[in-house]
């Protein structure tokens, strides 16, 4: 099942975009930069009239990769996968993992582009999203990018469950850069499923996953806190990370983070966990007896 992922970052159960909504949304973007390109070459003719035919052809090579090669490249990146055919059309580009895209992956796009769009007349991309399971293109197999319908109907979306309240923020000073898009996206599959799997399954496959995650982090799962529920928070972690980058400035309460100088719900200790190669532990908040906090790993 794929995933998908909504306009604050958080990632719910996604739906790949079929072909012909992404030629509707290509043939929209595309008549829109024909024109900008038209406009601007007209107006690069008149303003460079008067040099030589080797200017003049410099000129429309400069302002053929300006718009219709940068163009896309800089609306990707500014608008996090939304052209304005995808906002049309109700697409959006992510992140194999479900993460909003970054300009790394707008350049892969925008450059595989020109060959599979411009050169070829689309022929290369319909191809290859025909011939792909999820309906990517070679720009996007290469940017780790996959294209998702951003509008679902009611009742079809399922949101990845939050953290317990006592460990939301817990796992700041973690290093998440080395944890592989994979094993995100595994761990997100699970969030949002593991209380359709069987008891015992779905304990094996968080434990197995937490332990991943452990490894790639240099951090343990803290004593007493349950698999899923460490997953959960690690996941809302990265989400608000990826928010933050994506929307800054924002406040950092908005996306579940504790305010600076507020007071964290629930805690009775700290216990010092999992110190990695640099001997600082990562301080997790153990829970307090009270109410439940509405977040139910399976037994």
């Amino acid at each position: 099942m794929n995933e998908l992922v909504t306009g604050d970052a958080v990632v719910l159960g996604l739906r790949p975009a079929r072909l012909p909504s992404r030629a509707l949304a290509i043939a929209i973007d595309l008549t829109v930069l024909l024109v900008v390109f038209v406009i601007v070459s007209i107006g690069l003719a008149v303003a460079t009239g008067s040099l030589d035919e080797a200017a003049q052809a410099a000129t429309a090579v400069a302002a053929f990769l300006l718009v219709l090669v940068g163009g896309p490249i800089a609306v990707e990146t500014l608008s996090h996968g939304r052209s304005l055919g995808k906002v049309a059309v109700g697409l959006r580009v992510v992140r194999d993992d479900g993460g909003p895209i970054r300009f790394r992956h707008a350049l892969v796009r925008g450059s595989m582009g020109i060959v599979e769009i411009l050169m070829t007349f689309g022929v290369v991309a319909c191809v290859a999203s025909l011939v792909s399971a999820r309906g990517r293109r070679l720009g996007d197999v290469f940017a780790g990018t996959l294209v998702v319908r951003e509008r679902l109907p009611a009742g079809r979306v399922v949101a990845v469950p939050p953290p317990p309240p006592w460990l939301v923020g817990q796992f700041a000073p973690l290093d998440l850069s080395s944890v592989p898009d994979d094993l995100w996206l595994a761990i997100r599959q699970y969030l949002t499923r593991m209380h359709q799997l069987d008891p015992g399954v779905g304990w094996s496959v968080a434990e197995r996953l937490a332990g991943d995650l452990a490894a790639r982090t240099g951090v343990p799962v803290p004593p007493g806190v349950p698999s899923a529920a460490f997953l959960a928070a690690v996941v809302n972690e990265r989400q608000a990370r990826d928010a933050q980058r994506a929307f800054a400035p924002s406040p950092a309460w908005a996306y579940g983070a504790p305010v600076p100088g507020a007071e964290v719900p629930g805690p009775v200790g700290v216990a010092e966990v999992g110190a990695g190669e640099s001997g600082a532990g990562v301080p997790v908040r153990e829970p307090a007896a009270g109410p439940s906090t509405g977040f139910a790993p399976p037994a």
